[in-house]
């Protein structure tokens, strides 16, 4: 049947929110081994000089699709573990080749807003990082980075950019894995299915922005009133690691909310 983009309300994206949370709670040691197992060959693959970080960055639409198919499985009562992430690169040549692609057309767009970020900020963003990590140490330095002009008008242009990129890329893994799209009609049909449902991706992210916060305000007045705020941190990794996963669970629900394969009511995708 032809692929078409559904109209999804801005309720839906909350309800995919929920339902990632719900999904995530059925399966929460196989999604989250999943993640960390990522997370661990990302590490390994920074020990390489730039191959190593070029090869994570080409990871990153496998690791997406490799959670809608965890997410599949799940609803489905089937197996939920890593080798998800390379279960795409065994099918047929034409789709292996489409993908990698597409890999390597994120990475290079991703190459290029980090230098042309670091052109603007004069490498002020990665020395705040080295900053941070030696604590009180080099305040005075990190107060003079963050009054620099160059600085937050290079941190705009990092994170402005990442998040257009991201548009184009959200379901394109996934048209060319399951529809069999090219590289080009993917990332032409990902960026007009989240035009045309801005309002769900709008609820959609405020809503994780809501729970992140309320979160964090929880658990801070919780610290609080034991006087205990330095163990604060001690819930932030497996927090982060929690809503990280779950953020990449809900993915499947977004391109359900956005896609269908029956022939009704909505509009058949147009070609670019």
């Amino acid at each position: 049947m032809a692929l078409s983009i559904k109209q999804a309300a801005p309720a839906a994206g909350v309800q995919w929110m929920r339902d990632a949370f719900r999904l995530f709670m059925r399966r929460p040691l196989p999604f989250a081994g999943m993640f960390v197992s990522f997370l661990l060959v990302a590490l390994l693959a920074t020990l390489v000089p730039l191959v190593g970080g070029i090869a994570m960055l080409m990871a990153l639409p496998l690791l997406t699709l490799g959670f809608m198919l965890a997410s599949r499985a799940a609803l489905d009562d089937l197996p939920v573990h890593p080798g998800l992430f390379i279960e795409p690169l065994r099918g047929d040549a034409g789709t292996r080749r489409a993908l990698l692609t597409l890999c390597m057309s994120y990475a290079v767009a991703t190459v290029l807003i980090m230098s042309l970020s670091e052109w603007i900020d004069g490498g002020s963003f990665e020395r705040l990082q080295q900053l941070m990590a030696k604590g009180d140490e080099g305040r005075a330095e990190m107060e003079a980075i963050l009054a620099n002009p160059n600085f937050t008008w290079g941190l705009v242009t990092r994170f402005g950019l990442a998040a257009l990129l991201s548009v184009p890329f959200w379901h394109a893994p996934a048209l060319v894995y399951w529809q069999r799209q090219g590289v080009g009609q993917a990332l032409f049909s990902s960026t007009l299915a989240l035009w045309r449902c801005k309002g769900a991706f709008l609820m959609y992210s405020l809503a994780w922005v809501a729970v992140i916060a309320v979160f964090g305000a929880v658990a801070g007045l919780v610290f609080s009133l034991f006087n205990a705020r330095q163990l604060a941190g001690l819930i932030a990794m497996p927090a982060g690691l929690m809503f990280s996963t779950v953020f990449y669970v809900s993915l499947w629900y977004t391109y359900q909310g956005c896609f269908s394969t029956t022939p009704a009511s909505p509009t058949p995708l147009p070609s670019p």
